[in-house]
């Protein structure tokens, strides 16, 4: 296994492929995630209804088909404290684009530099596939993710969409990005 290491602040962080046994863990930065970031945006009710382990039955970590998601983990002191899942672009819209599908980090370990690197790496990721540029979706709203998705070169392109995401509707700004 590839393992690499990133100075994350004063702790030491590995960037590694999610495994199968990282599911719960995974799940829990997730749901910490949504709950801490989207307060305001979605209901509260439906953020505190979210469980980890709902979650981590979706995930599938063992599957390597280059069509399929693939999932990084940021892993301090032994800890799962974030991820980045990216994939070929599943917008119609742009085939020959790569996609960064998700990137949380547990908001106990917001602003230590864990997202940074976990873009950095979703990045990397895509252009080892070949892509040329990336695309994500954002959650309408969601000013700290436009700030830090801003101040990684992703502009947003005025496309919006509605969606269901974890079951909710939701309406999302797509953003993009050249990675050369």
């Amino acid at each position: 296994m590839h393992k690499a290491y990133a100075a994350c602040h004063t702790d030491r962080m590995l960037l590694r492929p999610a495994e199968p046994d990282d599911a719960i863990d995974v799940a829990r930065v997730h749901v910490r995630a949504w709950q801490a970031g989207y307060r305001g945006l979605l209901a509260q009710e439906y953020l505190d209804g979210l469980r980890a382990e709902d979650r981590a039955r979706r995930y599938d970590f063992a599957n390597a088909d280059p069509s399929q998601p693939a999932t990084r983990v940021a892993v301090v002191d032994g800890l799962v404290r974030g991820f980045v899942t990216t994939m070929p672009a599943r917008d119609a819209a742009a085939p020959a684009s790569g996609e960064l599908c998700a990137l949380y980090v547990d908001p106990d370990w917001w602003g230590r530099g864990l997202g940074a690197a976990l873009v950095a790496a979703a990045r990397a990721r895509l252009r080892e596939q070949g892509f040329r540029d990336a695309l994500l979706w954002l959650l309408a709203g969601n000013r700290r993710g436009e700030r830090f998705y801003r101040g990684d070169g992703w502009v947003a392109d005025s496309t919006v969409r509605k969606d269901v995401v974890w079951g909710v509707a939701v309406d999302e700004v797509r953003y993009r990005r050249a990675l050369d």
